[in-house]
């Protein structure tokens, strides 16, 4: 039989990160290398024993296995109890919420439901590789901001062409951020929704590392400032902030017009997410505060171990003050995909090359802080030891 695939999946290319892990793996039978795996920011902390043994009880249950087809009452009540708590926003668990099966699932989705063919969507570069594939998908254009240095790693909407303003639908934020862990100010947030009402663009603000912050205040969410809900949406997942990436749940809040379309699109797509899960996840939310403040504890130790260690290399690293990664630019004069392969090679650590994520990311590499701090130091004396 000739299989063809179609001409779109011309346009998805494998992703690095398979190849990087075959290629760590190769190399740790090789030369019985101990890989330190920073490449993926799945959370290597357990779920909270009280999820898990909602988990556990819930799913012995028999009346556990129908059709939910849409996030639950009880899950949208939670999700909207949070806002309110943590966020001081008000949301109608009714009309502006929606569930989605994790984040990704999410992204992916959510510009066939607002873009056309030849509809221009903006987002960053570098920027987390969902995005693209939504857009993709939807078969809109992309037109990227580049986050640099210079101007602080936040996107520059001054900087975006009125003409590719006048035809833009879609605009998609990620604060902090993967792969940069930039933070938003309220004041960058109003200029925002001052520039999404001026081109009648929507706004969608990725917020999956929102409980994931080292120093002050929690970053603040879209939804609290001022005219967003008038633009926007917020997603975000239960991934990484409770330890939940397997579970697969996440939400889009915001706009109740918007929400309204979204689930349209998902009532022809999924029948919803196992309920166990779903009662689970309100749990989580409804005891945000207790399990995630221990979990901030250990990843702004995580933080601190791995941004000094780097520094002490000579490293350039992005400041943040949150986030689940280190964007870091390295001292090697070297493009980031063979100074990925490299650093295996000789030390065993995995790491992500920039532009896995963009052309904007050349010369920098995306660090995940999920080993303990013990394995981030030793990551670094091992980086200490590289000869290029």
């Amino acid at each position: 039989m000739n299989v063809i695939a179609s001409k779109k999946m011309s346009l998805f290319e494998p992703a690095i990160f398979s190849n990087l892990k075959s290629y760590a793996k190769q190399q740790e039978e090789k030369n019985g290398i101990n890989l330190i795996d920073l490449s993926l920011g799945s959370p290597d902390i357990p779920p909270h024993d009280m999820l898990l043994q909602s988990m556990s009880e819930l799913s012995k249950q028999p009346f556990s296995y129908g059709y939910t087809l849409t996030g639950s009452n009880e899950f949208n009540q939670a999700v909207a109890r949070y806002y309110l708590r943590v966020n001081k926003v008000k949301l109608d668990s009714e009309t502006e919420i929606v569930q989605t099966i994790g984040s990704q699932e999410g992204l992916v989705h959510l510009p066939l439901a607002f873009c056309d063919p030849g509809d221009y969507v903006l987002t960053t570069n570098p920027g987390y590789v969902a995005y693209a594939a939504g857009i993709t998908l939807a078969g809109a254009v992309p037109y990227y901001i580049p986050l640099d240095e210079m101007n602080g790693f936040l996107p520059d909407l001054k900087a975006i062409p009125e003409d590719i303003a006048e035809k833009a639908k879609l605009l998609i934020l990620n604060m902090p951020g993967n792969p940069v862990p930039m933070s938003p100010s309220i004041e960058y947030f109003l200029e925002v929704v001052e520039f999404a009402k001026k081109y009648n663009i929507i706004v969608l603000h990725d917020a999956a590392y929102s409980e994931f912050y080292f120093t002050g205040d929690a970053p603040i969410s879209f939804l609290a400032v001022p005219g967003a809900k008038e633009v926007g949406l917020e997603i975000n997942s239960l991934s990484k902030s409770f330890s939940l990436a397997g579970a697969r749940v996440a939400y889009i809040a915001g706009n109740a017009e918007m929400i309204a379309i979204i689930k349209q699109l998902k009532s022809n797509l999924d029948f919803g997410i196992f309920d166990p899960i779903q009662k689970t996840a309100a749990l989580a939310l409804d005891h945000a505060e207790e399990i995630t403040a221990p979990l901030r504890r250990t990843f702004a130790k995580r933080h601190a171990t791995l941004m000094h260690g780097l520094q002490e290399l000579g490293w350039e690293v992005a400041p943040s003050s949150g986030g689940m990664f280190v964007w870091a630019k390295y001292p090697y004069n070297i493009d980031s995909v063979s100074f990925a392969y490299k650093v295996i090679e000789q030390t065993g650590v995995l790491m992500v090359p920039g532009t896995a994520f963009g052309t904007e990311g050349e010369g920098f590499v995306r660090l995940a802080l999920v080993q303990n701090a013990e394995r981030l130091q030793e990551a670094v004396r091992r980086l200490k030891s590289l000869s290029l």
